[in-house]
Formats: C-alpha cells, sequence, structure tokens
C-alpha cells in the first residue's frame, strides 16, 4: 500500500483532473469570472439560432439614455428656421393642411430663443441651452425624427421600445439582455427619474416585458436614499450574516430543484442575490461626496435650479463607471405636472425644464470627455416627439403655445463612434415636416445597436410564436452619422 506522500506524488489522470478542477474551487471560481466577462452567457441569453455577440466589434461599451417627456420644441432648440422668424404671424400656406392633436392651428411663430452658430461646426444651437450649446462640436443632430402617433403615451412607448403599446421591452431591457452588466454587484439597466415625479406610464417605461425579468431597469430614487434598505437597522455580526446567506441560498437551491423553469422565482432569486451585493456596492457609487467641490459644481450641485437634475446625471456617470451597462434618466414627471408638454407658454414652460438641464447635462459631456470615457459611452438625447411651428391657439391669432407635432422633432447623439458636429436629414423652412433623410424610431434604435456592437436583425426573442426585435421588422442604420 502506497504511503501518502507516495499518493501525492502520483500523476493525474485527465478524467481525474477535470473531475477534480471542475467540482473544486479552481473551477468555481472560473465559472464566476467566465459568467462575469460575458463568456458562459449565450445559452442563457440567447435563442439557439441567433448569433453570438457582440456581432461585431462595438464602438460604445455603455450608453445614458436623457428622455424629455412631453416634447421638447426642435424650432425653439436645435432646428434652425429663419423663414419662420420672416413669417412671423403669417398663417401657415394653404398647401399644407394641419393634422394635429388639439386641432387649434393658428398663425407662424418664430423661435422663443435666438439661434447662434456654435463651434468649429458652426451647428445652429439656440440660447434655450446655452451650456450644451457651447458643446456643439461633441453633437451629433438627427434633425428628420418622425413618430407614427401624436399622443405622449403612446409616443413614449415608441420611442423607447419601439411600438406604440405596452408590453414590449425597451431598449435597456434588449442591452442588458444582449450584453448584461460589466460588474456583478449593481444592475445592468439602472433608471433615475425625475425627482418631481415618476413618468406617465410607470414601471411600463422601463419594462423587461417577455424578455426574462432579470433584464428589467431598477430605479433609483433621486431624492434621499437611492436605494431602501441598504443597512440593516441593528448590529449583525459578519459570521451571524455570512451563516444566514448560507442557509438562504441552500434553501433557494432546494426550492428552485422542485420549481425550474419559473422566470419569475428565478429573477426575484436573483433580485435577492443582486440586493445582497448591492449592499456593499451602492453605498459608495452613490456617495457623490467623494466627488471634488470643482466635479460636482461641474454638474451644477451648487445651483438651485438644476441641483436635482446635475445629482442625477453625476450618479449615472459613477454608475457607469462602475460598470452599468445602461442608465434611463428622466426630464419631466407625470403628464399634466411639469414636463415638456408646452401648449400655452413655450417661453415659460421649456425655460423652466431646460434651466434644470442645460448646465447638468454640459457637465456631464465635460466629464466624460475629460475622463476618457465619452470615447467609449453612447449619450443619448430623445423625445417622444416634436411641436408645431405655428401656435396651438384659435385660427388667425398669435398665441405662445405649441402643438404635438409627430411629423418632425430633432434628437442627439454623442460619444462613442459618431461623427461629431454634423447634422443629417432636413426640415421644411418653418420645421413642421421632414423633407430630407425622415428618420423613424426604428433607424434610431438600429443605429444605436450597431454602436453598441449589436445587428439588430439578429438581437432576437422567441415570443408567442416571433421572433421579436426591439426594432420590430423595420430599421436602418444611420451610416452618415457614424464615424
Amino acid at each position: 500500500m502506497k504511503d501518502r506522500a507516495d499518493i501525492s506524488r502520483t500523476p493525474l489522470g485527465r478524467r481525474d483532473f477535470l473531475t477534480r478542477f471542475g467540482t473544486g474551487l479552481g473551477g468555481i471560481a472560473l465559472a464566476a469570472i467566465l459568467r462575469r466577462e460575458r463568456r458562459l452567457s449565450a445559452a442563457e441569453v440567447l435563442p439557439p439560432s441567433a448569433q453570438p455577440l457582440p456581432h461585431h466589434p462595438p464602438k460604445a461599451k455603455r450608453a445614458i439614455q436623457i428622455f424629455l417627456q412631453g416634447g421638447l420644441s426642435q424650432v425653439d432648440s436645435f432646428d434652425y428656421k429663419p423663414e419662420l422668424a420672416k413669417d412671423h404671424g403669417k398663417a401657415l400656406p394653404d398647401s399644407e393642411k394641419p393634422d394635429v392633436f388639439f386641432g387649434k392651428v393658428g398663425l407662424l411663430h418664430q423661435s422663443h430663443w435666438p439661434f447662434r452658430r456654435r463651434g468649429q461646426s458652426g451647428l445652429w444651437v439656440s440660447d434655450l441651452f446655452p451650456n450644451i450649446a457651447e458643446l456643439a462640436d461633441e453633437l451629433t443632430l438627427i434633425r428628420s425624427m418622425v413618430s407614427s402617433t401624436g399622443n405622449h403615451t403612446p409616443g413614449t412607448y415608441e420611442a423607447i421600445s419601439g411600438f406604440r403599446m405596452m408590453g414590449f421591452p425597451v431598449m435597456g431591457a434588449w442591452l442588458s439582455y444582449a450584453l448584461g452588466s460589466e460588474t456583478d454587484d449593481l444592475p445592468a439597466f439602472v433608471v433615475l427619474a425625475d425627482v418631481r415625479g415618476i413618468p406617465t406610464g410607470g414601471a411600463n417605461n422601463w419594462t423587461s416585458a417577455f424578455l426574462p425579468a432579470r433584464h428589467q431597469g431598477v430605479l433609483f430614487r433621486t431624492k434621499g436614499p437611492p436605494v431602501s434598505d441598504l443597512h440593516s437597522t441593528t448590529e449583525i455580526k459578519e459570521e451571524t450574516r455570512l451563516a444566514r446567506n448560507d442557509l438562504l441560498a441552500e434553501m433557494n437551491r432546494r426550492h428552485w430543484a422542485q420549481r425550474q423553469g419559473n422566470d419569475a422565482l428565478a429573477a426575484r432569486m436573483r433580485s435577492y442575490e443582486l440586493a445582497a451585493k448591492m449592499q456593499l456596492a451602492v453605498p459608495g457609487a452613490v456617495d457623490l461626496e467623494q466627488e471634488s467641490l470643482r466635479t460636482r459644481a461641474l454638474y451644477g450641485l451648487d445651483r438651485s435650479e438644476c441641483a436635482d437634475f446635475g445629482r442625477s446625471c453625476l450618479l449615472a456617470r459613477r454608475l457607469l463607471e462602475r460598470g452599468v451597462r445602461f442608465v434611463q434618466l428622466w426630464s419631466g414627471a407625470e403628464l399634466g405636472g411639469p414636463t415638456w408638454d408646452s401648449h400655452g407658454n413655450v417661453p415659460g414652460e421649456h425655460d423652466r425644464e431646460a434651466k434644470r438641464i442645460d448646465w447638468p447635462i454640459a457637465g456631464l459631456l465635460r466629464d466624460l470627455r475629460q475622463r476618457g470615457m465619452l470615447d467609449d459611452t453612447l449619450v443619448i438625447f430623445n423625445t417622444e416627439f416634436g411641436r408645431t411651428p405655428f401656435a396651438q391657439s384659435e385660427a388667425g391669432t398669435l398665441g405662445k403655445g405649441r402643438d404635438h407635432n409627430q411629423t418632425a422633432f430633432t434628437v442627439w447623439l454623442a460619444g462613442a463612434g459618431l461623427r461629431p458636429g454634423v447634422s443629417y436629414g432636413e426640415t421644411d423652412p418653418w420645421g413642421y415636416k421632414v423633407v430630407s433623410k425622415p428618420t423613424t424610431v426604428h433607424d434610431f434604435h438600429a443605429t444605436i445597436l450597431h454602436l453598441m456592437g449589436i445587428d439588430h436583425e439578429h438581437l432576437t426573442f422567441y415570443h408567442n410564436g416571433i421572433l421579436r426585435r426591439l426594432t420590430n421588422v423595420h430599421g436602418e442604420v444611420i451610416n452618415e452619422i457614424l464615424a
């Protein structure tokens, strides 16, 4: 019989080596690393027929979507129309037959803010956004967006999910599904609502719908503690905490063994596991006091009119640099409350909303650039539709409000993989309708996915007999705006 020393020197066969490695700590550690780096995720994330992700080398690793709920007026912000000033107070030509949401077609109204050429690019941007205007050379404007609806809630759903009705995954959920998170202890998809309230539609605006439930956006508060119950109300010894977690994990394993295939249960278990990790990761991520006074001032935290949104922008940057894949940041609360929906008073209401976001967004772009993050981060600035170039008032009168306009509006992108300081598409002389390079939401989404390394036609999920996509059966990448 061999003694212990002889046994320890006996060479391992291939089968014994693989068995010991696969069931030992080394194998467990390797599996964890591979899962974190998305090397083991294809089987659980993609349908069998899909291509491995990413489909091509990505330009952007992460994205932040700044959504202006209510409808930003393009002719008062990013779509300069000198003819509108010349025709101020006149009726729209008889050749145009406006079909607007509230049916009140008043006289043409010039922009409520002067436009100026900005930066070396010479892009026209109005004084509504004076600080963003200083960074015009970073922006890629799309001035030819169109929507299929002039109704707020369906328009918002379409802008973020590609469909006018609820029940479809939003873009952040699709990116979580496709690419996951770069960290184990924070969600892949985080939502930062307006401090004044949740947007109309609530959680439908960050739903995973029929995708696995773990891809739904996680709502962080933007006032007070971002996440509830991060800390225990009583002191717990470390060994007690670990023992509780071990017991809970064993109970969950037994429960899951009897109920495999239940997605809601799997998502609930994963959410509790993530919550335990977040207890350690979130306090550091959300502690804005770690930032210098200079950085906090860059985001406007010392300015009363924009401090709330500035905190959200700074928090978004901290989350992105810690591995969160997608942050959805809302400007505008519930419809009927403070939003960009300026039917009666564009100069007053747009001015109020712009002052809340202009300085912080400019600070965010500057901060991303100086940290080298803008080279692989995509910043998305969009809204559900635009507003009319004529006043919303009785025929023949000149009011200060503007109605919904689904036939033309402007959005912009900045960052990874884009041609900066350019504009794409064109509207008519008054900014009412698109006359060149009409761009649908599906085109917009296809381009964003492309920048993230994804072919929009091959990111699919089988649901109710259909291979669903973010872009439905439409969409073309806007190659002209790509670097």
